[in-house]
């Protein structure tokens, strides 16, 4: 059981505090409740510009890797289609310095254009890259909008296109600091050894005098049910062909989806996964093949993805997955399989919730769930999954109708 307490400041910056006594480390994670769905669809890669912009130096700060490093911490941020993390890892005793920086740039960046500069050519740089320049590195450039024709999950988290990034204005950059990195649609988590009325006091001197700014409300498109089948081939200078059948399924806080995540370990978690055996193993259709859920916030991707074999075709391929596809829709899992893949899951969130940093980041991302005390009940949502639900939910979601399937023919 994970123990927390949680406070709101007047300005609306939600505060977790997780007490770790035997660490002489503390950890300051801010979650900002913005990613690449709440951009326009014109000037896309803005949330994934900002996570490198905050590192540019704010209003009273001209730096900020130096302070913290001096301070003896470390520091790092994500940005997905949801939400955008910074966290920072510092001695128990320097750990104002972490808050000294983060809600200094949580007050205001420094916007000059130099920082502007630099970072837009580090991501254009990335864009390049990772994505246009790596093999498979455009597979989510491809497989998002085919999969997605309307929700704002059609363009990955770099964004469209590298233009976007190229033509953003300072006021732009500007708009979208204003509109979504404020105290109002933050969550701070605070762990390590302190005491409770000690994290209100320091929380207050450095984040109370932040004004709270206009809490943003979404007003995302939704996406309408998939109701065809949709296949796309693009050729590319790759080892090997390669393959991505994306269903759509459930959004996180829907209660279908651990059965989902489930359905996606059954399939493809380990070597002893059903894809993994019949498809690799047994017929040798695949090099390597893998089944994972997006866990998007809104109604997101159950994805299977590998690669094949020289000498097999696509047609070959899906043949034979579509064989253990219906295996699963039409045939409850056994328990013994149930129980085993359980433990499994066990396990894994046990040791994600090993080191304080990953508790911390783990409690804000609850709490924009709806509650941080989530983070001590998902172990019993699986473990309260049946046969029967789990058929259920994969006769829903494994359809093909449902799908849209990727194909990244090899020219090498």
């Amino acid at each position: 059981m994970i123990q927390f307490e949680k406070f709101t400041l007047e300005n609306g910056l939600r505060v977790i505090f997780h007490k770790e006594e035997l660490s002489p480390m503390a950890v300051v994670n801010t979650l900002y409740d913005v990613g690449a769905r709440d951009e326009d669809e014109n000037k896309t890669g803005f949330a994934h510009l900002f996570e490198h912009l905050m590192f540019g130096g704010s209003v009273n700060i001209a730096e900020f890797d130096t302070p913290l490093q001096q301070a003896g911490g470390e520091n790092n941020a994500f940005t997905s289609n949801d939400i955008t993390n910074y966290y920072d890892v510092v001695p128990l005793e320097n750990i104002e310095t972490a808050l000294w920086l983060e809600s200094d740039r949580m007050l205001s960046l420094a916007f000059t254009p130099k920082s502007l500069e630099i970072q837009r050519s580090v991501v254009i740089e990335e864009f390049k890259q990772r994505y246009l320049n790596q093999p498979y590195g455009d597979v989510w450039l491809q497989l998002r909008p085919l999969a997605y024709q309307v929700h704002p999950y059609k363009w990955a988290t770099i964004g469209k296109e590298i233009s976007h990034i190229e033509d953003a204005t300072m006021e732009d950059v500007k708009g979208f600091f204003r509109k979504h990195y404020n105290p109002s649609n933050a969550i701070l988590c605070i762990a390590g050894n302190f005491d409770l009325d000690g994290v209100k006091k320091i929380v207050n001197k450095w984040y109370g005098d932040i004004p709270p700014g206009k809490k943003y409300h979404r007003t995302l498109p939704q996406e309408p049910q998939q109701n065809e089948f949709r296949e796309k081939t693009i050729e590319r200078e790759v080892p090997t062909d390669a393959f991505y059948y994306a269903f759509k399924m459930c959004s996180r806080t829907h209660e279908d989806f651990y059965a989902t995540d489930l359905i996606s370990d059954i399939l493809g978690r380990d070597k002893s996964a059903r894809l993994y055996v019949k498809l690799k193993k047994e017929k040798q259709l695949v090099s390597s093949i893998n089944a994972f859920i997006m866990g998007s916030l809104d109604n997101g991707l159950l994805v299977l993805s590998g690669k094949l074999n020289e000498g097999v075709s696509f047609g070959e391929l899906d043949e034979a997955l579509w064989l253990e596809l219906d295996r699963l829709r039409e045939k409850e899992i056994e328990i013994k399989e149930l129980n085993k893949l359980l433990n499994k899951v066990r396990t894994s969130k046990e040791f994600e919730e090993q080191g304080m940093l990953n508790r911390a980041m783990a409690l804000c991302y609850f709490e924009l769930l709806g509650d941080a005390s989530l983070i001590n009940s998902e172990s019993d949502k699986y473990v309260s999954i049946t046969p029967k639900k789990l058929r259920s939910v994969a006769q829903q979601v494994i359809r093909k109708e449902n799908c849209s399937l990727l194909k990244i023919k090899a020219t090498l």
